[in-house]
């Protein structure tokens, strides 16, 4: 059995690859589950905020959690728009650039 014919065209004349650009608005926001201890809805947005912080501070040239202190991390927050981490927050944002290496 013979299968279409494969056409190869030089690299520079084939189509280039789709460009998808870093989405400009977050994503829609979800409902989270009822029925939850309230606990769990507080270390779940807590651990959202910690790996958006986390990632504002890789993309801005921190990959040392010893150069993201409480007072960069909250300056971060508020360049963001989000309200300021506590002292918890910050510290999960040290432990994922940490374990992110």
């Amino acid at each position: 059995m013979t299968g279409a014919p494969v056409t190869t065209e030089p690299l520079d004349r084939q189509l280039p690859m789709p460009f998808h650009p870093p989405l400009p608005t977050p994503l829609p926001k979800k409902r989270l589950p009822a029925g939850r201890p309230r606990e769990w809805y507080v270390s779940h947005n807590r651990r959202l905020k910690a790996m958006r912080l986390a990632i504002a501070l890789l993309d801005s040239g921190v990959y040392q959690p010893s150069s993201a202190n409480n007072r960069r991390i909250r300056i971060t927050a508020e360049r963001l728009g989000i309200h300021p981490p506590s002292d918890t927050t910050c510290r999960m944002v040290r432990a994922l650039i940490r374990y992110g290496r």
